[in-house]
């Protein structure tokens, strides 16, 4: 059973999250924040990950640590549940259109966290939430899942849709890479024999 549940508490957030990576696809997010409640909520649905998140962030200040810290806690119960990530796909690579925008996402689940972003927003807001903590959540969760995550917008036609096709490319290429393959189930997908990093 691939599930992993934990806390983070710090002065800035608490976070409980608990996930499935052999869910369906259900959640129950409350962040506080709305826009990053949709964009997790579109990660879970599309990667198949069943995913429970409640935080209480500092939004008196802004929405930084909120974003940051979900990415994080995220991040770690990904890896967690994954232990030594043997069997799975571990490389995936998606283009995914959302009317006139189109994404690239493409993942090494290979114990090394990097993060490539090309993505660029024509507006510092969508709402009340600051474009630029999309790349604080997607580099939170980077690092944290132990991941190598490349992300490229090619062009766009709203930010709203930037954003979203973002989260959505990523949680695709989840599902893909995080499958377990049935021609190497019960092997790393490694010729070091390890994905511990």
């Amino acid at each position: 059973m691939r599930k992993a549940s934990l806390e983070r508490k710090t002065n800035e957030t608490e976070i409980a999250v608990e996930i499935d990576l052999d869910g369906t696809g259900a959640y129950d997010i409350k962040t506080g924040v709305g826009f990053l409640d949709h964009m997790l909520e579109q990660l879970s649905r599309h990667s198949l990950i069943d995913i429970t998140l409640k935080a209480k962030g500092d939004l008196h200040i802004d929405f930084h640590h909120t974003a940051e810290d979900s990415g994080i806690a995220i991040g770690q119960a990904v890896a967690k549940a994954l232990a030594d990530r043997k069997g799975i796909r571990r490389y995936a690579s998606l283009d995914l259109p959302m009317d006139g925008t189109l994404t690239r996402a493409a993942i090494d689940v290979s114990g090394r966290p990097f993060l490539v972003w090309k993505v660029s927003f024509t507006a510092h807001k969508i709402g009340e939430f600051d474009t630029e903590l999309v790349r604080e959540w997607f580099q939170a969760f980077a690092m944290n899942a132990g991941v190598t995550l490349h992300v490229e917008t090619f062009y766009a036609d709203n930010n709203h849709h930037i954003a979203e096709s973002c989260f959505k490319a990523l949680a695709r290429t989840l599902r893909e890479a995080l499958e377990i393959d049935p021609r190497q189930k019960d092997r790393i997908p490694s010729t070091k024999g390890s994905l511990a990093g």
